[in-house]
């Protein structure tokens, strides 16, 4: 029988060092707080109970994690008085089961992947697992110090290391898979005596020793999976190492990089083959993009789906869109959300479409805007037409059915609908349904004064 599992998320730090009036864990990385990461890392693991230790902003904390998490049931802890992580996981005890498993984990150290917790948890085969890390460079972290059979004895801090210990490499990254039994033993007897006056989790392993239990060890496979982040050069650092493990997957599944050090993947995405993405393009959210995909500079892409063979010119931005196969977009178009593009389009600068749809083979080449609208097949969009979609008040629909042609500079004055192969003249402002295979027009009648004299300006 598997053994349940809590996870024990601590998450209590001001992060004085952001220098910051938002708590530490929900400073963002790629996009997204530091405690959410964690979070969705758990969610991909069999979790029974989720626990959040929580302390400076709180009200914050909670509010931002609630409200983007509301599917996730977490007991929050308050931890009132910062007093150690021994301490922040003892104000825990109350809400964790005598039975099971817990991983603790730090909502400021957010890339920790599932598969590393995963094995982390099946190594914990009497009572306690940890995660350490070999570096070239221990100064100032705890050294994993183990006996002669190479077992784990103690974890000692650089200002207690002996000239020798400080030699050690393996060093404690403070993520642990602990019985839960153990941790109802152990962490009502944690003392504070020492020289900060904490009541430090790293006690744990000296009681779990002394208690001849053999402490497992792992290694991640990325060392920025135990990285914390305390200011604002280290949150930069590490969102510059995470990009670059994002680029690498994607360039080992075949997607070209103008120049990987120069694009942002703020979520997820997943590419097709021969997709080529140039510089300082940024996704956002859930992407995903087909086969023969090529984006230009500058672009930013959120939530969308690109179909194949899709060509997006510099500088568009495409907001929860769908995007069909052969589409032409830009340059600097802009697809609101809601907006779906059949096959075979073409959407041409500075068009902007919000909450539309058109169909195959339509064109909207030229500096137009088309809102909550459903454009059919082949139809022309001329240049500078716009729906006038808002009263003030209510939003109403545009309907353009298929082979219908709209003249340049027209406005199409909602509700109102262009019929099948219907057309509408140059600068005309329609305000009534226009009949399928009809020209309707509407403008002012064109007027001529002979010998004008333009005005003179008044000398002072």
């Amino acid at each position: 029988m598997t053994s349940s599992l809590s996870v024990i998320i601590l998450a209590a730090g001001k992060g004085t060092r952001m220098q910051s009036a938002k708590p530490k864990v929900l400073q963002t990385l790629a996009g997204k707080p530091l405690l959410g990461h964690v979070l969705d890392t758990c969610q991909q693991l069999t979790v029974d109970d989720t626990i959040v230790v929580y302390g400076f902003g709180g009200d914050q904390v909670q509010a931002t994690i609630g409200q983007q998490y509301a599917h996730l049931p977490i007991t929050w802890v308050a931890q009132t008085e910062q007093l150690g992580t021994g301490h922040a996981v003892k104000v825990a005890l109350a809400q964790l089961p005598k039975q099971g498993q817990s991983l603790i984990l730090y909502g400021d150290v957010p890339l920790v992947n599932s598969q590393t917790l995963a094995a982390l948890q099946s190594a914990n085969t009497e009572g306690m697992s940890m995660l350490t890390l070999t570096v070239s460079n221990p100064f100032g972290l705890g050294r994993i110090k183990r006996n002669a059979n190479g077992e784990i004895e103690a974890i000692v801090e650089q200002k207690d290391a002996s000239s020798a210990e400080q030699q050690i490499t393996e060093i404690n990254s403070g993520i642990y898979c602990v019985d839960n039994a153990l941790l109802h033993k152990y962490l009502p007897t944690l003392s504070n005596d020492n020289a900060q006056q904490e009541y430090y989790l790293t006690d744990i392993v000296k009681m779990a020793v002394a208690d001849g239990i053999t402490i497992a060890a792992i290694e991640p496979e990325h060392a920025f999976e135990i990285e914390g982040v305390n200011n604002r050069q280290q949150l930069a650092s590490l969102e510059r190492s995470w990009q670059t493990k994002l680029v690498a997957d994607l360039q080992v599944a075949g997607v070209q990089f103008a120049d990987p050090t120069r694009v942002d993947i703020r979520g997820s995405l997943s590419a097709g083959q021969d997709v080529f993405i140039d510089v300082n393009v940024v996704f956002e959210g859930d992407c995903t993009l087909g086969d023969n995909v090529y984006i230009e500079a500058g672009c930013v892409i959120k939530n969308s789906h690109i179909g194949n063979a899709c060509y997006i010119k510099p500088y568009c931005v495409i907001d929860s869109s769908t995007v069909g196969a052969g589409v032409d977009i830009g340059p600097f178009a802009h697809l609101r959300p809601d907006t779906v593009l059949a096959d075979n389009i073409k959407v041409g600068n500075f068009v902007e479409i919000k909450k539309s749809t058109i169909g195959h083979g339509s064109k909207v080449n030229h500096l137009s805007y088309i809102g909550d609208a459903t454009i059919g097949a082949d139809v022309n969009v001329g240049a500078g037409t716009i729906t006038c979609n808002y009263d003030g008040v209510n939003k109403a629909q545009t309907i353009v059915k298929d082979n219908a042609f709209i003249g340049s500079n027209s406005s199409l004055v909602a509700p109102v609908t262009i019929g099948d192969t219907a057309t509408v003249a140059a600068g005309s402002v329609i305000t009534k349904d226009v009949d399928a295979h009809s020209l309707a027009f509407g403008r002012a009648r064109q007027t001529a004064k002979s010998n004008h004299v333009r005005p003179t300006k008044t000398q002072k």
